[in-house]
């Protein structure tokens, strides 16, 4: 690979320093080409040694920043790379990166820094992921998820998995480089002992990621409840700010509004809905349709009740319809007011319009999904393409344990499969690996 990437790896638009990196072999010498300063010989230059200089946009001006030059193959993408370090702004970082180009740089593909960085072992596969996970978290949770893995702790542990593996594959070897000697169910029984433990750690991973899963998605609450009960007061008070709109009028919510916010790390995602009744209006009744939906996706179902009056006919038809869901929680608003509605099972009384009680009912919908508190130091896999390779695993796994009294090439074959299907996720499924480390293992003498 040598040709030289370059990209603007500081977000667009003003700001007080942008950053323009170039990789590749060659790319200290486009710096040579553009940037000069009084301490700087390029023969002499010093890795990791900020300069201070001039950098020639070609068209009669210069720009006064900061090169700094990594040597390969210490660098994040195992490459050379050169940095710009220049003032803030869109057109002047885009005038620089067509300078670079001008002396034969490239504009870099989406990701081509850290796919330069895995394809020259640098990270693992699971490692870009926790960076693109790092960069996309929407709450402290996912972050600090992220975070745990950023240290290769899962591909460490998919490689412990695959050393396993590879163990029996080099007991089948065995078995069938030497036919005549009577140990082909010993080592059936070894092989099937290590399966089984590999079983039980990838069902610990799919039952923390199960467990873990609102790191990523956080919880969806559902806000239901007839008509004129408070509903989008409820939501504006929960989201700190007014976004759904509040008035007299019956039917003022004709569709569903989404709104998230943080709590105790953990995103909390608000579905404020039509109120539910009987309506001749079309577009009411769409909208009451998509609140009757709304309740198979949510986590927790907010019933939101009017407490200054007696439950209505609405109101019963919607306690009807939530017989079949858990986790509702029963919202009884207008506390500020005299009280008629009767005592409901599992209830916070609030007012929306005063706020009151507001956090309360954040705290019972944390209590009521995350059972207990999260441990971070565990092997937390949010990452959806991770987990369903780890689905792929069980289901060859499965396959496995069905072929016990298969013959050995059948066994070899779907071992293979699962060492490649755990290989996704880290980036190492090389058949021409599993080669070298059975030689490096198992010689038997040859």
């Amino acid at each position: 690979m040598n040709d030289v990437i370059c990209a603007i790896s500081t977000p667009l638009g003003k700001g007080a320093i942008s950053i323009v990196r170039m990789s590749g072999k060659g790319c200290l010498s486009i710096a040579e080409k553009v940037f000069s300063g009084k301490s700087l010989l390029y023969s002499d230059i010093v890795p990791r040694m900020l300069y201070l200089g001039y950098f020639d946009l070609q068209d009669g001006t210069k720009e006064h920043c900061f090169m700094v030059y990594f040597k390969a193959p210490k660098t994040y993408t195992g490459e050379d790379i050169v940095e710009f370090q220049v003032h803030g702004g869109t057109i002047l970082t885009q005038k620089i990166l067509s300078v670079l180009t001008r002396f034969g740089a490239r504009m870099a593909q989406p990701g081509e820094f850290s796919k330069r960085a895995f394809e020259n072992g640098k990270i693992s596969l699971d490692e870009a992921e926790n960076i693109i996970a790092e960069i996309n978290a929407e709450s402290e949770s996912e972050l600090r998820a992220s975070l745990s893995l950023s240290d290769g702790k899962l591909k460490d542990k998919i490689k412990a998995l695959q050393d396993k593996i590879t163990e029996s594959i080099a007991q089948i070897e065995a078995t069938l480089d030497y036919p005549e000697e009577d140990f082909e169910k010993s080592a059936k029984d070894k092989i099937f002992n290590d399966i089984f433990d590999i079983k039980n750690e990838i069902d610990n991973f799919i039952l923390d990621a199960q467990s873990a899963r609102f790191i990523s998605k956080g919880i969806n609450v559902a806000i239901v409840g007839s008509p004129n009960v408070g509903k989008s007061s409820l939501l504006n008070a929960l989201v700190g700010q007014e976004r759904a709109i509040v008035a007299d009028i019956e039917g003022t919510t004709r569709d569903v509004l989404n709104e998230s916010v943080s709590f105790k790390g953990i995103k909390i995602n608000f579905v404020d809905t039509a109120g539910i009744r009987n309506s001749s209006d079309k577009v009411e009744k769409i909208g009451i349709e998509k609140s009757k939906q709304s309740l198979n996706s949510a986590d927790v179902i907010l019933w939101v009740l009017d407490g200054s009056r007696n439950l209505s006919i609405e109101d019963k038809e919607i306690e009807k319809l939530l017989k079949g869901y858990k986790n509702v929680l029963v919202i009884i608003n207008k506390s500020d007011k005299v009280r008629k509605c009767e005592k409901m099972p599992n209830e916070i009384v609030i007012s929306a319009l005063k706020e009151q009680n507001i956090e309360k009912i954040k705290e019972k919908i944390y209590q009521m999904v995350i059972n207990e508190d999260i441990d971070y130091n565990k092997t937390l896999i949010i990452n959806e393409r991770q987990i369903e390779i780890l689905q792929e695993c069980k289901s060859v796994i499965k396959q496995l344990q069905l072929a016990r009294d298969d013959s050995m090439d059948i066994i070899a074959m779907l071992i293979k499969k699962l060492w490649n299907n755990l290989g996704k996720i880290t980036g190492e499924c090389e058949n021409e690996q599993i080669i070298d480390l059975i030689f490096s293992k198992f010689c038997l003498g040859k």
